[in-house]
């Protein structure tokens, strides 16, 4: 292919028929993939394990590519989900009569063709596809190489479902994974109405330089726990264990931990148990190690500036001493990339100034960062955590993927 103009022409062309669709059809649709991907749970398995046997066991990322019965049934129930929550278009922000007698009115509509870029998580063909037909967007899809045969297949189940509505199958249009046509896409004003990059660093900071057409950034999560020294300290091992391994691939998930010089030395042997049975890889600063080194703690190194600030997306963490509050604030100051940050805690002061001042998508007291995800939010699904401040922030789904337009009525008013 030497051009992926037309696919994004046709795109453009089938967002039309997406919007023609009223509330009830996009929701019926939806329902009715819901119950095709179920159908076809064994052939999205097939094609899945086509992908997984091309990634190295020890790549981070072959979790994320993975597709397997449990996670087929949560993204049919997801899309259950999304039909079931309200159309975000038609809503009414304002109305009201001017002086002149002209009628005023601003309402809530589809952005038009949504673009997503995004590296081996299948997963995201249908939360993308989901939210967007949901919002009465069409979409693009450029997923990676890596899950090419679980992309094919799930698109063609999306676009057997458009096809029983009477919707273009270029509705939802899956491009090319070769790299060449990325910048493309990037320039296509014409037809993408926003670009959306999921993925590694080095994409997202590639996109938001080289786009013309605008974006909604979904940045990279280097997350971190502050013990504070009146923190429960049991409680905040199981939650700095939970944040570390439950997913370690997911953005959400915990890369240092940061504890109260005045606890440290009761703290981070806790940790012993929960991180040994996962085979956690720590990188500890001086203190640190010190106190985990005579905790035995088999899986210990010498950190270096380069682990602070460094999203591991692996049984891997960071660990550092802080003098107190103040010190754990400038150290996520520098280091977070204002995806979500956690206090463990019982000084309500400190908690309230950390969730003041920590600048970042989502912060919590006493809980696992593990649980930013619009799912678990009540979203439905996401189109991706968003660590920027314009349009959108954190976790995303329906409520952003529209915009604004005035509809004026007169009477014959014309203005001098």
């Amino acid at each position: 292919m030497e051009s992926i103009v037309p696919q994004l022409k046709e795109a453009r062309e089938a967002s039309v028929a997406v919007r023609r669709l009223s509330d009830r059809q996009r929701a019926d649709l939806l329902i009715n993939l819901s119950a095709r991907v179920l159908a076809n749970a064994e052939n999205i398995i097939a094609e899945n394990r086509k992908d997984l046997v091309l990634m190295d066991d020890a790549d981070p990322k072959k979790d994320r590519l993975l597709l397997n019965e449990k996670r087929i049934n949560e993204l049919a129930q997801s899309l259950v989900e999304v039909a079931g929550l309200p159309d975000p278009t038609g809503e009414v922000f304002v109305e009201k009569t001017i002086q002149q007698g002209l009628s005023l009115k601003k309402i809530a509509v589809p952005l038009g063709v949504v673009g997503v870029i995004y590296e081996s998580r299948p997963n995201v063909t249908i939360d993308v596809a989901s939210l967007c037909l949901r919002s009465a967007n069409a979409c693009v899809l450029k997923g990676g190489k890596e899950a090419q045969n679980s992309n094919n297949y799930l698109v063609s189940l999306i676009q057997e479902s458009l096809g029983e509505f009477g919707v273009p199958a270029a509705a939802v249009t899956l491009l090319p994974t070769g790299r060449e046509f990325v910048g493309e896409l990037l320039t296509a004003t014409q037809y993408v109405d926003i670009i959306i990059p999921r993925g590694s660093e080095g994409l997202i900071k590639f996109v938001r330089q080289n786009s013309l057409v605008p974006t909604i950034e979904t940045g990279a999560g280097v997350c971190h726990t502050y013990i504070e020294k009146t923190g429960d300290l049991d409680k905040g091992a199981e939650i700095v264990v939970n944040a570390k391994v439950s997913k370690p691939s997911a953005c959400n998930a915990l890369d240092t931990v940061l504890v109260d010089r005045a606890v440290a030395g009761e703290f981070l042997p806790r940790l012993k148990e929960g991180f040994v049975k996962w085979n956690v890889e720590v990188f500890a600063d001086e203190e640190s190690y010190d106190i985990l080194q005579k905790a035995a703690y088999p899986y210990l190194q010498h950190a270096s500036d380069d682990d602070f600030g460094k999203e591991f997306l692996d049984f891997k963490c960071s660990v550092k001493v802080v003098d107190d509050l103040s010190d754990a604030l400038k150290q996520i100051e520098n280091y977070s990339s204002r995806h979500s940050e956690a206090i463990i805690s019982t000084n309500e002061d400190a908690i309230e100034t950390f969730l003041k001042e920590v600048d970042a998508a989502s912060v919590y007291a006493n809980a696992s960062t593990r649980f930013t995800d619009g799912g678990v939010f009540a979203l439905g699904a996401e189109i991706g955590i968003s660590t920027q401040k314009l349009h959108a922030r954190g976790p995303f789904a329906l409520e952003k993927l529209v915009t604004e337009k005035w509809i004026v009525k007169g009477d014959g008013q014309v203005r001098w």
